[in-house]
């Protein structure tokens, strides 16, 4: 069976756009901007087995924020500069009760499925409590990025910024 990592994507592999105040997602290509060291990062983890599959929540989709060719075009920057294995995306609201909007695990039961992964071996990296929610109904560990606007939430580890990850999940992801 593989391990993966499950990499929430905003505020996780790129930054968050800040509007009024408020920690928000890119809504276009030119907002888009990956974090500094994810593709080394990534490039490491995929050398050391683990795939590198992106689940990620899209509301403003739904919404109306955001237009689905932009969506479009900055996943295939992401899916051309990244080392991704996979690019699941959730473009529901809250409302809509689907099953792959995160917390709920649908994204990453899906990633089982089609690529045979043991989640004991693997992780979720994320900046929200519904990403850490996520990793403990389907039994993975969590790497909370801790910031500004997420403050109080706890995930297995908890790291201040990407550079920490590597570590964390090279030693603890063969102590299962």
């Amino acid at each position: 069976m593989n391990k993966a990592v499950f990499w929430d994507r905003d505020g996780t592999i790129n930054e968050m756009i800040i509007r009024d105040g408020n920690a928000e997602s890119p809504r276009n290509c030119n907002e888009f901007k990956l974090v500094k060291g994810i593709t080394k990062l990534m490039l490491v983890l995929e050398s050391r087995g683990y795939l590198n599959i992106i689940v990620t929540n899209q509301p403003d989709i739904a919404r109306g924020k955001l237009k689905p060719l932009e969506l479009h075009l900055m996943h295939h920057y992401i899916l051309d500069t990244l080392p991704v294995d996979d690019l699941l995306v959730c473009p529901h609201d809250n409302e809509d009760n689907c099953s792959c909007r995160k917390p709920k695990p649908g994204m990453i039961l899906d990633a089982v499925n089609i690529y045979s992964i043991d989640l004991d071996k693997s992780f979720v990296v994320g900046d929200s409590w519904r990403d850490m929610d996520m990793a403990k109904r389907v039994g993975c560990r969590s790497v909370l990025i801790s910031t500004w606007y997420n403050d109080g939430i706890i995930g297995s580890y908890v790291v201040s910024n990407i550079n920490e990850i590597y570590d964390i999940i090279i030693t603890e992801g063969g102590s299962v």
